[in-house]
């Protein structure tokens, strides 16, 4: 059965998307940008104020979903630019010290707003 999760603890999807959908014990959480889910303005700052928010927003739904950092199997980043790599890559494993997951990282032409990294994420309740 499929189940849609949404919380109004991150941005609300700004196209024709959910902000994460449960099938069969796994969540697929859409990429998250920097939004503020209170304002719905990307966060001031660079990479890593970016990368921050953007974990937020992933953290809010997995909660809403009854799901934890730790459940996450698979992420994929999306960077506007590979210089920002270092820097997301720091902010992005303080949330997994232990176990990480699979990961692939990818510099793009171009993000949603001109964001700088957006992160879609995987997680298998086991």
């Amino acid at each position: 059965m499929k189940r849609i999760i949404s919380t109004g603890n991150a941005p609300q999807a700004i196209g024709p998307y959910s902000q994460a959908v449960e099938v069969n014990g796994t969540l697929y959480i859409s990429g998250q940008v920097p939004l503020v889910p209170e304002t719905m303005k990307v966060v001031e700052g660079g990479i890593q104020e970016q990368t921050l928010q953007v974990m937020k927003n992933i953290g809010a739904i997995l909660d809403e979903a009854g799901y934890s950092f730790s459940d996450v199997v698979k992420s994929t980043c999306l960077l506007s630019d590979m210089a920002n790599f270092k820097a997301m890559n720091k902010v992005y494993g303080s949330f997994y010290s232990e176990n990480p997951p699979a990961r692939a990282a990818f510099a793009v032409k171009e993000l949603p707003l001109g964001v700088l990294v957006e992160i879609e994420t995987v997680a298998v309740k086991a």
